[in-house]
């Protein structure tokens, strides 16, 4: 896969997990990549350095998506020292208390939703118009199997991941005349700090590896599993796809 040479992505979350991998594998694949950080600022710098020594510029922005000033002083830093955003993934997520609905904390409820859907919607809505201008714009939602299963427990995570679908699919038809493609990566479990902690408060388990024999393909999905698709889906070779969702989760 390759094409992205000229292209600056912005990945959200980027330094960590699933985020982590994508921002190295769009890198690989020729682009300059702004990693968006919330806290850990180290993993963000480390994720920066190793995209530097592919030969890429990189930079680490700090900014809680769900900050709408926050964002749009991102936005602004970013193309004053990168360039024009033309390659938006949306990554950055939090996990919810796993309540039920009558026990859920609406604060939280709001944060959740707000991390994943509404912090998407206004990068969307700071980064798109200037993406109209470049030759390609593509926008990748990172969601997750929570939207098919709508497990008990999980009402605001769920809730979120819905709607930040819908806002993908929404915004695929708004801006298909302008040539940008808006898709959904929707992974089940990955090996990620979060991953860890999901399987640990729900079945003990402390090391995800011991699940291999209980996964498809005998193993449990890994972080780069789920760029590769996102690597597909903005480079040259998927020029007619756009609205689509894609499940990775091993089929299962």
């Amino acid at each position: 896969m390759s094409g992205l040479s000229g292209r600056v992505a912005l990945v959200t979350g980027g330094g960590r997990g699933i985020g982590r991998a994508i921002a190295l594998g769009l890198a690989e694949d020729g682009a300059d990549v702004a990693v968006n950080y919330r806290r850990d600022e180290a993993a963000a710098r480390e994720t920066v350095e190793e995209i530097r020594r592919m030969g890429r510029r990189a930079e680490a922005f700090r900014a809680s998506v769900d900050d709408p000033e926050a964002d749009r002083e991102m936005v602004e830093a970013v193309t004053r020292e990168l360039g024009v955003v033309d390659l938006l993934v949306n990554n950055a997520g939090i996990a919810s208390r796993g309540r039920r609905v009558t026990d859920t904390d609406p604060e939280e409820l709001l944060r959740v939703l707000h991390t994943h859907a509404v912090g998407a919607h206004h990068l969307c809505r700071l980064v798109v118009p200037a993406m109209r201008e470049r030759p390609r714009g593509d926008v990748i939602m990172i969601s997750s199997v929570a939207t098919l299963f709508h497990a008990a427990g999980g009402a605001p995570y769920n809730m979120a991941k819905a709607a930040l679908e819908s806002l993908a699919f929404t915004l695929a038809k708004e801006e298909r005349p302008h040539g940008i493609r808006v898709n959904v990566v929707a992974p089940g479990l990955v090996e990620t700090e979060m991953g860890r902690r999901l399987v640990r408060a729900t079945s003990g388990v402390e090391d995800l590896r011991q699940l291999d024999p209980t996964m498809p393909f005998g193993r449990v999905c890994q972080p780069e599993d789920v760029a590769k698709v996102v690597r597909f889906l903005v480079s040259d070779r998927c020029e007619y796809v756009t609205g689509e969702k894609i499940h990775v989760h091993g089929g299962g």
